[in-house]
């Protein structure tokens, strides 16, 4: 008997999370109810925040069936019997009335469309620890939780609440799933397993079309997509680029933090926010992938989608070191200071032209797609 899922993670649509990559491929053999994010830290009264809030407030369910509610496009659903619920919610309630008003407020909205959508002995899997108290209250039979990122290190969360809701989470669920071993070391090994990051393999190593914004004027283009966080390094990056005027530097992503360090420079391109589909015409076509990460908490537990996918594309990667970058050590690059990134840069002129080094970076993640995680997380799902 396959479960079907209750699945609380982060908003669907955009770039995909790791949570979308492996819902989609579950959600092809058995019903699921995704729940929007209910929050992981109390609001505050800054504009974003209160856009943010209204949103929630005015909530919303989408299926198939209903093309235009959130401006959804329903061929990004990955089958007829997945429904997406927009929750009216109290983010990251602290006290035990809130928490108690919380978890009402959810149930009243999500158990019709359970009932509705006639799940059938449904497993709640949440990415959001704050879920925890809605954990055995819709019928579920088991709880998973996966952890993808240490809430602990993460920039906008409460973390104080956050960590209290992870620790009763993790005493509460049957499965634990982590996306790096420094993550697994957190929870019991008895119900915790490992579950790197797959990859979306056809979709970045067939070749693709170059981008036409992409810089082509025959210098060497070095590129970033992602976030643009505070995870970014900015002075080793404005130290590097201060001295390679002659090659282009092309940031794809939202900026988050202060980037006049970087756009202060004629070489430097921010190009905003792109569909994940058209990543490859990018990072298929420039000189090299760059990962340039401060070296904190959260880098040093994460796992960035972003490293497998730049491998599928083929071109030379410089990173910082981290340790989820191990095990593909000597296929990048390490470059922990401007000195070595300006050398890493420089080399990957030269490498990237190797007859078989493109090849040898799809064949390291050849395996990993995440077709083949989500048939993994299938035999242990079906095992609860």
């Amino acid at each position: 008997m396959k479960h079907d899922l209750i699945v609380f993670a982060e908003d669907w649509g955009g770039l995909p999370s790791s949570t979308q990559h492996l819902i989609s491929h579950l959600a092809k053999q058995r019903k699921v109810v995704w729940v929007n994010s209910i929050g992981l830290r109390r609001p505050t009264f800054g504009w974003r925040d209160i856009k943010r809030a209204l949103n929630k407030l005015r909530g919303n369910t989408l299926t198939r069936a209903s093309a235009s509610v959130m401006d959804i496009d329903t061929k990004t659903l990955p089958s007829d019997n997945f429904h997406i619920v927009y929750p009216r919610t109290l983010p990251a309630p602290r006290s035990r009335l809130g928490r108690w008003l919380a978890a009402r407020l959810l149930i009243s909205q999500i158990a019709p469309v359970v009932k509705k959508a006639n799940l059938q002995s449904p497993i709640l899997w949440t990415s959001l620890p704050t879920a925890v108290d809605v954990a055995g209250k819709l019928g579920d039979s088991a709880l998973v939780y996966y952890c993808g990122d240490d809430f602990s290190a993460l920039a906008g969360v409460d973390h104080d609440t956050v960590a209290e809701r992870e620790k009763e989470l993790s005493e509460k669920a049957d499965l634990i799933l982590s996306a790096s071993e420094n993550l697994a070391k957190k929870f019991p090994s008895s119900r915790s397993y490992l579950l790197p990051h797959g990859v979306d393999y056809s979709l970045f190593s067939e070749p693709a079309p170059r981008a036409a914004d992409l810089p082509d004027d025959g210098r060497p283009v070095a590129g970033f997509y992602g976030s643009i966080s505070e995870w970014f390094d900015i002075e080793m990056l404005q130290a590097t680029i201060r001295q390679m005027s002659d090659w282009h530097f092309v940031f794809i992503g939202k900026p988050i933090i202060d980037v006049s360090a970087l756009t202060a420079f004629d070489n430097v391109h921010l190009l905003g926010e792109r569909a994940h589909h058209l990543l490859p015409s990018y990072s298929q076509h420039w000189t090299a992938s760059l990962l340039p990460f401060v070296d904190n908490a959260q880098i040093q537990a994460c796992n960035p989608l972003k490293l497998s996918e730049y491998l599928a594309a083929g071109r030379p990667i410089i990173s910082t070191a981290f340790p989820a970058m191990q095990p593909y050590r000597g296929l990048l690059q390490v470059a922990n200071n401007s000195d070595a990134m300006i050398e890493a840069l420089r080399a990957s002129q030269y490498v990237g032209n190797l007859p078989a080094f493109s090849a040898a970076l799809r064949k390291a993640v050849s395996k990993h797609s995440w077709a083949a995680r989500a048939l993994q997380t299938n035999q242990w799902l079906e095992a609860l």
